[in-house]
């Protein structure tokens, strides 16, 4: 297994790790933002999730079938996935071990959010602090996602290698639908993200594996109780995707947990947005 990962800071100064989200790479963590987090005096850590990016992908691992998932869930039975979301919690561990350090500030967004939560729940002597951004706990009583949110999101896109403009039509409709009300969607930014990611790794048999993962996490409520670190949960009040509910439920699942609701985001974090979440985090880390 390898990761391939960055930092920006001062190695001596504390560490910050960030965590990526469903099928995402690190650098959806983006270079200002990173930046402005080190400039508070952090080292600031981002990574390749497994199956992401740069780092190691199971591509000999077959395909999940998302109906039989399906089917094996509902009938009470534990489905058989390439890997779960503990394992990929123990990749950022393996990531800290390799970098010696010993505790960190950790903040994960979306699916990064649960692996931060497992982290923070079944590691907590590596864990000083805890952010979980726009996601959720597990909760099988919790809303789902919006259904023309999910159709796209399961829809696969055109091959960037064979189709770069149809491909990043389909995924701009997507990042527009989720992106909030309140903020201008930066096309452009999104575009330059979009293909600068494909050009580092495109593989949508990888985003299916993590998917899976996700699918059988299961309810993390009676794990989240037992987390002893400061916890800020911040969620945007327009998110489709990992409804504002699920954020709540997260924050009233971990003991003195703060929530953070910022009206009118969805399930993105714009720029204009930097500070705000910086500053949060920044006072979270000081707890």
């Amino acid at each position: 297994m390898e990761l391939a990962w960055d930092e920006f800071g001062d190695a001596a100064n504390e560490n910050i790790l960030l965590i990526s989200g469903l099928g995402a790479q690190m650098i959806r963590w983006t270079r200002p933002f990173c930046e402005g987090l080190a400039a508070r005096g952090y080292r600031v850590i981002r990574f390749d999730n497994r199956d992401a990016g740069r780092s190691t992908h199971f591509c000999s691992a077959a395909t999940p079938d998302f109906g039989a998932l399906a089917s094996a869930l509902m009938a009470g039975r534990q489905p058989d996935v390439p890997y779960t979301l503990h394992d990929m919690a123990a990749d950022a561990i393996g990531l800290l071990d390799a970098l010696g350090i010993a505790r960190v500030h950790v903040v994960g967004r979306s699916m990064g959010g649960m692996i931060a939560q497992i982290l923070a729940s079944e590691h907590a002597d590596r864990v000083c602090s805890l952010t979980s951004i726009m996601s959720s706990t597990g909760n099988p009583s919790l809303p789902q996602a919006a259904p023309d949110v999910m159709a796209m999101m399961m829809r696969p896109a055109p091959d960037p290698m064979v189709d770069s403009e149809g491909f990043l039509a389909a995924r701009l409709v997507f990042a527009r639908r989720i992106a909030g009300s309140s903020y201008p969607f930066d096309e452009e930014a999104h575009r330059a993200l979009l293909l600068e990611e494909a050009r580092r790794c495109y593989d949508p048999g990888g985003t299916a594996r993590q998917i899976a993962a996700m699918a059988v996490a299961g309810d993390r409520r009676a794990r989240l109780a037992t987390i002893t670190a400061p916890t800020l949960v911040i969620h945007g009040s327009d998110d489709p995707l990992i409804p504002p509910a699920c954020g709540l439920d997260t924050a009233l699942s971990i003991p003195g947990a703060i929530h953070l609701a910022i009206e009118g985001m969805g399930h993105d974090l714009p720029r204009e947005l930097d500070q705000t979440v910086i500053e949060a985090i920044c006072d979270v880390t000081k707890r």
